[in-house]
């Protein structure tokens, strides 16, 4: 395990325990979550609030805890381990980061005090032709008198239907280089012309498609710069892709216990199946591969914390690659190990795979993390 300081050791320890108490049992995650249809349970969410959780990472101008960026990954770890239903926190997190290095003063206010409150944000990038290709967003802002008018459409918005505001990136320009022309807008998810659409998925209720009506937002709402979106978007990739790995690895970690607690119970041939050799070498590489993740994850936090304007695109592609595909692999050998139980739902495990094969996809897929870690190498 990474060293903690005292403070983050007692940060950790106290989130433990609160999830030990309001999550501990499988009766109280189906309650909080509809039976696992639901990955975002507000009541929870406030209660993390009024602790003052959810301010960690942020200015203390705008009522947060201050600290940086490996208290943020502590805190996505240690409550996705602890199943916490809170899965509002990565959007919300990651959307922090442009509002802090490029809004306004009346926009941080708003949205980083709503934060700290306990309201969620949501982050609106990828569109039907536009996924791990961003700079093909075609979602268009067109000036008006006051103003733009947005027209299009977008998906994947993850916590759209739970969100205060979705951050939206939109074109305004076709002009230039495909990267350039692309805006950043603070838009409120009741604004009229916009219509958000749940999209079904395995999980349950956790992403939509988002569309744009002649919706108009007033100048105030444009975040940072026009036309300078992607140079703003590639400052935040350190963010986005540390606290999804965190999140991760405190997913694979619950994964890999609850897999070691049932092979030490599980019985066969008249003993735990945990005492064969082909069980046991395969829990022995799985927790091998779950620390080398946790080194990397929060060495890479440190050396963001240490300097917050350095961009890290080979070392944070590194850890979301890393600690994603770990994260998959372990729910999946846990679902192996414990045979028809692993695949049952009275057991987490289906939900653990469910939850971490995704992981994979979003945020920038493996294929793209493996892409950009060689650019840096000059291939």
């Amino acid at each position: 395990m990474h060293a903690r300081t005292p403070e983050q050791a007692s940060f950790a320890a106290a989130i433990d325990a609160f999830c030990r108490d309001k999550t501990g049992t499988r009766a109280q995650r189906d309650a909080l979550t509809r039976n696992g249809t639901e990955a975002h349970n507000p009541a929870l969410y406030a209660q993390m609030a009024e602790l003052g959780w959810l301010g960690v990472g942020l200015p203390l101008k705008y009522g947060g805890s201050g600290g940086g960026m490996a208290d943020m990954c502590l805190f996505a770890e240690r409550t996705a381990y602890g199943l916490a239903p809170v899965g509002g926190y990565v959007t919300t997190a990651v959307a922090a980061g442009p509002y802090a290095k490029f809004g306004t003063e009346a926009q941080r206010e708003k949205v980083l005090g709503g934060i700290v409150q306990g309201r969620v944000e949501a982050i609106s990038i990828s569109e039907p032709g536009a996924g791990s290709d961003a700079a093909a967003i075609t979602c268009r802002a067109t000036r008006t008198q006051g103003g733009f008018v947005i027209n299009g459409q977008k998906t994947w918005c993850s916590n759209a239907h739970l969100a205060d505001h979705m951050l939206l990136v939109a074109r305004t320009s076709t002009t230039g280089s495909r990267h350039e022309g692309l805006t950043m807008f603070c838009v409120p998810t009741g604004t009229p012309g916009v219509e958000i659409r749940g999209i079904p998925t395995m999980a349950g209720r956790d992403v939509n498609d988002v569309f744009f009506t002649d919706c108009f937002l007033p100048e105030s709402a444009v975040v940072g710069a026009v036309d300078q979106a992607w140079p703003q978007l590639m400052a935040g990739l350190n963010s986005e892709r540390l606290i999804l790995a965190a999140t991760m690895l405190g997913r694979g970690r619950r994964a890999f216990d609850d897999a070691v607690t049932y092979v030490k119970e599980r019985k066969q041939f008249g003993r735990p199946v945990g005492s064969f050799q082909a069980l046991k070498h395969r829990i022995a590489d799985l927790a091998t591969e779950l620390d080398c993740c946790e080194l990397l994850l929060y060495r890479v936090a440190a050396m963001a914390d240490e300097a917050p304007e350095r961009m890290l695109p080979r070392e944070a592609s590194m850890a979301k690659l890393k600690t994603t595909e770990t994260a998959k692999r372990v729910a999946l050998e846990g679902m192996q190990m414990m045979g028809g139980y692993g695949y049952a739902t009275e057991y987490d495990m289906e939900s653990h795979l469910r939850a971490t094969v995704i992981s994979t996809v979003y945020g920038g897929t493996s294929e793209i993390q493996r892409d950009i870690i060689g650019k840096t190498f000059g291939l």
